[in-house]
């Protein structure tokens, strides 16, 4: 898959590093201001079972 992009970029390799790089920046930017705000109430990630039995002790 990677190959298939780097093929089809326009530009010398310079060119389609940062063409790449900036496609990853993109990716990243869309996970965290999109994909994981949607998600984050649908993961068990407050879901946690800490016994309150026993006090913490030094």
């Amino acid at each position: 898959m990677y190959g298939w992009i780097w093929r089809h970029l326009p530009g010398n390799t310079w060119i389609k590093a940062l063409i790449s790089l900036v496609l990853v920046l993109a990716v990243v930017f869309v996970l965290f201001q999109y994909v994981f705000p949607w998600a984050e109430p649908l993961l068990p990630f407050n879901d946690v079972t800490v016994d309150q039995g026993m006090a913490a002790t030094r």
